[in-house]
């Protein structure tokens, strides 16, 4: 046998052979050499020989055999994996063969395909409406007397039976002797005498009988060659993600043991046997894509025209611009002194490939398996790990050494990790998870060479059984936190202080006042330890994006949205912490919507500097001018209305009056009066409300042309 895995190479030369896409999955297999099966010795089935589990929701299966001569293969999958099937599979022949063709069932709706056959099976047709759509064939008529003749149609008569009349159907036949009728209830048997018709009736009814089985799809792959050699088929389906599960054991010594078990779960129809497994952490990127159902374009319909010219056009693009293009693009890309866009491309494909179809195995094994010892758990004695670890491009896997075997629908624990790694305990104390105690925990750090996948660890301390934890991806290298139990022993007091405002700068620019102001917040922390160690405990503290910290000057650690200080809590002894923050941010006033007392606060502040003061107090007097304008011109025009209200009362007792009476004529004389004043008021407002235009305009000018930054 060749390589277990596929090379690029010999990928290309799959793809390059393929004739039509492929579809295969796991289930009952056959293969045969092309031409007669009685004649023509059986081939070998494809065994399932290697599968690949990734952390994307799907896997790797890999089938190889050895076939002889022209040969066809034939596998049933599930029709749920078909879209899957269609976008990844590949077959190779490794004896210089061929792949001629590889036939899959369609999946064009059942009526469309029904349709392309001469006889129409839709409708579910009665014995009757199947001889209307083959007039004008030659059939042989068994009724119960042979006839023979070409059938004209199928007729419908109404035959009165004792009370009631029943329809029946009688077929028309062109005969040798003329014209004859027979009734359809005392037909036995009818023949096709065109062969091809027949045919066609045959495989329209076998189309019919494959929407039946809507659980699995059948695929033909046809190998051709010469003598026996080896072949490969590959593929790629929706599969479980695998998992994983940790158990850690704190040692006497303050080390950490580590111990990982993959869980792998075969729910195919089809028992894994003796297979070899390989596992691999990542997020490769997987989609799903409806490939099987066939598309269909609305397409235009174009009228004949009377000059061929007035057609739809399509122009290509000049092929020497395409060129300039690419390369531009590739200079483009391409840094100076960087390897050729060929050679990095195909650096890219070779990594890929070894990530997809995995060729080779890694190294770097350890030991242990999980038992019990006096008072505590050593997972560094017993079993072995039966996997071997290493890089694949942007992934990592685990090889599993041994073949395995895993029966349809069941799961497996396989060990994966058993080693010793550095870390230490610590309290973590968040409020918001728990306002009074911290919680016990890990700060370990992955010192093996291997990937860590996400999964839940079960923490062993003192011998026994301490809480669980839960962990996310691990590089080598890396240091995380894990918390598995609250800590009784450990209490944390917080209390938060104010702080006043302090104003740092005031610009003055355009009629707005720019003022740079900075904010100060603050916690202290008090930890009190009960228990009889001094321990180290992480204070977690909200991270906000704009606020800076001042003191302590650097945290523990920083995430995205939190710091944490370390504090050292010794027995009975309080331990405080301070963390001090500031903000500076500017705010913006506009000085014609301020008072005059407002003005005044920012004139007295000492950081204003005195051409700000000088220009505010500016503003004020051109201010005070306005409102001065203004006030007047509002008395006038209250007097106005004063006036207005006077003279209403006056024409209202007016027409009351006798006109030759004394009080009429004080009324004339009074409203004569007040005419003339509202006149003298009415040019004295005019006038304010030019100076008022001229003040306000003066003021404006004045603002606008203000630049104190």
């Amino acid at each position: 046998m060749h390589k277990r895995f596929l090379h690029w190479p010999s990928l290309a030369l799959a793809a390059s052979v393929l004739a039509t896409p492929t579809l295969v999955a796991p289930g009952l297999v056959r293969a045969q050499q092309a031409g007669s099966p009685s004649d023509k010795p059986a081939v070998s089935n494809l065994p399932l020989t290697d599968v690949v589990m990734f952390s994307s929701g799907v896997g790797y299966f890999q089938r190889d055999a050895q076939v002889s001569g022209d040969s066809e293969v034939t596998l049933k999958f599930p029709a749920e994996d078909i879209n899957d099937l269609l976008k990844s599979m590949v077959v190779q022949d490794f004896g210089n063969g061929r792949i001629n063709t590889i036939n899959s069932t369609s999946r064009d709706p059942l009526t469309k395909a029904l349709r392309s056959f001469g006889v129409d099976l839709t409708t579910n047709p009665t014995l009757g409406d199947l001889l209307n759509q083959i007039r004008g064939e030659h059939v042989t008529v068994l009724a119960p007397t042979k006839i023979e003749g070409v059938i004209l149609g199928v007729e419908k008569k109404t035959v009165p039976v004792k009370d009631k009349s029943l329809v029946v159907e009688q077929l028309n036949l062109l005969t040798e002797d003329g014209f004859k009728s027979v009734d359809l209830a005392n037909v036995q048997a009818i023949s096709l005498k065109k062969e091809s018709l027949e045919k066609e009736l045959r495989q329209a009814l076998a189309l019919l009988a494959t929407g039946h089985d809507k659980d699995s799809k059948t695929v033909r792959l046809q190998f051709a060659g010469q003598g026996k050699r080896d072949v490969r088929v590959g593929y790629i389906t929706e599969s479980p993600v695998w998992k994983t599960s940790y158990r850690m054991v704190v040692q006497n010594e303050g080390g950490l043991f580590l111990q990982g078990w993959a869980i792998v779960e075969n729910t195919t129809e089809e028992d894994w046997d003796k297979v070899n497994l390989t596992l691999v952490s990542g997020r490769p990127i997987s989609f799903r894509m409806d490939l099987y159902q066939p598309l269909y374009v609305n397409r235009p319909l174009v009228e004949m025209e009377l000059y061929a010219s007035l057609r739809p056009q399509v122009y290509g693009q000049d092929m020497h611009e395409a060129e300039e293009q690419f390369r531009k693009m590739a200079s483009a890309a391409t840094p100076p002194g960087a390897p050729a866009m060929d050679a990095l491309a195909q650096n890219r494909r070779a990594n890929t490939l070894e990530a997809a179809q995995f060729a080779g195995r890694g190294a770097g094994k350890g030991e242990g398996s999980l038992r019990e010892a006096q008072k505590d758990w050593d997972l560094s004695k017993g079993g072995q790990s039966v996997s071997q670890a290493s890089d694949v491009g942007e992934l990592f896997r685990y090889a599993i050494e041994a073949p395995v075997s895993i029966a349809r629908r069941q799961s497996a624990m396989l060990p994966i990790v058993n080693e010793s790694i550095k870390g230490e305990k610590v309290s973590i104390y968040n409020e918001s998870v728990q306002a009074k105690h911290p919680l016990n925990g890990l700060q370990i750090t992955n010192s093996t060479p291997l990937h860590l996948m996400q999964g839940p660890i079960t923490v062993f301390d003192g011998g026994v059984y301490a809480g669980d934890a839960r962990i996310e991806d691990l590089t080598p290298g890396t240091s995380r936190l894990i918390s598995y139990a609250m800590d009784l022993d450990t209490e944390v007091v917080t209390a938060t202080k104010g702080h006043p405002e302090q104003l740092l700068s005031v610009k003055f620019y355009k009629g707005t006042l720019y003022v740079e102001r900075k904010a100060k917040q603050s916690r202290s922390f008090t930890v009190k330890n009960s228990g009889s160690k001094v321990k180290k405990v992480l204070l977690e503290h909200p991270k906000n994006g704009d606020w800076k910290l001042v003191s302590p000057a650097k945290a523990e650690e920083t995430t995205r949205d939190r710091y944490r200080f370390a504090v050292s809590a010794e027995p009975g002894k309080p331990s405080t912490l301070d963390v001090l923050e500031e903000r500076s941010y500017e705010q913006t006033v506009v000085v014609n919507n301020l008072d005059n007392n407002t003005v005044l606060y920012y004139i007295n502040l000492a950081i204003t500097s005195k051409g700000i003061k000088d220009s505010l107090t500016k503003v004020i007097a051109l201010k005070n001018e306005l409102n001065t304008t203004i006030r007047a011109r509002q008395q006038l025009e209250n007097e106005i209305r004063e006036i207005e209200r006077e003279q209403a009362r006056i024409r209202q007792n007016m027409p009351q009056l006798d006109r030759t009476s004394e009080l009429f004529g004080r009324y004339v004389k009074k409203f004569t009066e007040q005419e003339d004043r509202i006149e003298q008021v009415r040019v004295q407002v005019e006038q304010l409300l030019k100076k008022e235009n001229t003040q306000r305009k003066a003021l404006d000018d004045f603002l606008y042309n203000v630049d104190l930054t």
